[in-house]
């Protein structure tokens, strides 16, 4: 068998913006963690004619005949994708899925891994400089936004997160964040950020968020990314529909699982998906389980949707490895 690589990484949750404001020169910046799941897996291995098969093919094939072209590349090759994070729920899945191609063929051609070149040229983080640091690193980071050029958002921070803490994960796989021209276009429609709030939001992520995680101390972590939340929420609510939630049962179970004591509670970019931090696996067990008993009780039934996962961090980059000699 000839040398195949394989690439796995995973999913990652954007939980704010710095400065939406932008009039000292930077905008966007934003804090993101990596955590253990959903996963995109994918294998690239040589082949006499280029092919692609699983899920999200299209994608995949677009980024392949990019990357041949940029390197000069005239072997064929096949992908075989197995495992996709689901699309536009506020997961990262589209840097995710393009940075897993490029690392992919870049180990097979014995190219050197340059994953910030690979999302600029791929189109990736032109808002957020967080996916394409995530894929490399893991952990939580912290990226200063966009300046005047054109380049990936530059890390300012990245930390380890607390290993034994958890993140349970709210998914609706009903719905779909707004993603491409309806994103563009609700952020055209929205008002000039107040300078006060990002200062806010900046002062809480310095002064409280980080620290927190240094000490170990969820409880001001979660109060800083709660606070983060409110304010952007409450500020993106009218391009979705009046509320801080994509999903109306999302919504609905974060605000079970802040009463249950979870802290950090939020969505993640344009949601879907929601996000709340607990101390250990034991407490996301408990919550998880308080929350299903109670929809049970209501609905007669165990519903399916929203789909709840305990998450761990991730405080390492993606997989890569190499199969086959």
């Amino acid at each position: 068998m000839g040398l195949s690589v394989k690439v796995t990484t995973s999913a990652r949750l954007h939980l704010g913006f710095l400065d939406l404001n932008g009039d000292i020169g930077r905008r966007f910046g934003g804090i993101g963690l990596a955590i253990d799941q959903p996963t995109t897996s994918l294998t690239v291995e040589p082949a006499p004619i280029t092919w692609v098969e699983g899920p999200e093919r299209e994608r995949v094939s677009e980024h392949l005949a990019a990357l041949r072209a940029r390197f000069g590349l005239k072997s064929g090759y096949g992908i075989t994708i197995d495992a996709v994070i689901p699309a536009h729920a506020g997961l990262g899945s589209g840097t995710q899925l393009a940075l897993a191609v490029a690392a992919a063929l870049r180990r097979l051609e014995d190219l050197p891994p340059d994953s910030v070149a690979d999302a600029l040229f791929l189109q990736r983080g032109l808002r957020s400089g967080i996916g394409a640091a995530l894929f490399s690193t893991g952990g939580f980071v912290v990226d200063a936004g966009h300046g005047a050029g054109k380049a990936v958002p530059p890390i300012l921070c990245r930390l380890h997160f607390p290993e034994e803490w958890r993140i349970i994960l709210v998914l609706d796989d009903t719905l779909q964040g707004m993603h491409g021209g309806r994103e563009r276009e609700a952020f055209a429609s929205l008002p000039r950020f107040p300078a006060d709030a990002a200062a806010d939001i900046c002062r809480r992520v310095l002064m409280q968020a980080l620290p927190a995680l240094v000490e170990r101390d969820l409880s001001q972590f979660g109060e800083a990314v709660g606070r983060i939340q409110s304010v952007l929420g409450n500020y993106f609510a009218p391009a979705q529909g009046g509320t801080r939630y994509t999903s109306p049962s999302v919504a609905r179970i974060m605000g079970q699982l802040e009463r249950l004591g979870a802290k950090g509670i939020g969505q993640s970019s344009w949601g879907p998906a929601g996000f709340a931090f607990v101390a250990s696996d034991d407490e996301a067990q408990r919550l998880v389980g308080l929350v299903r008993k109670e929809r049970a009780a209501e609905e007669n039934s165990a519903p399916k949707n929203p789909i709840m996962l305990i998450c761990k961090p991730r405080n390492c980059g993606a997989k890569i490895e190499e199969i086959g000699a």
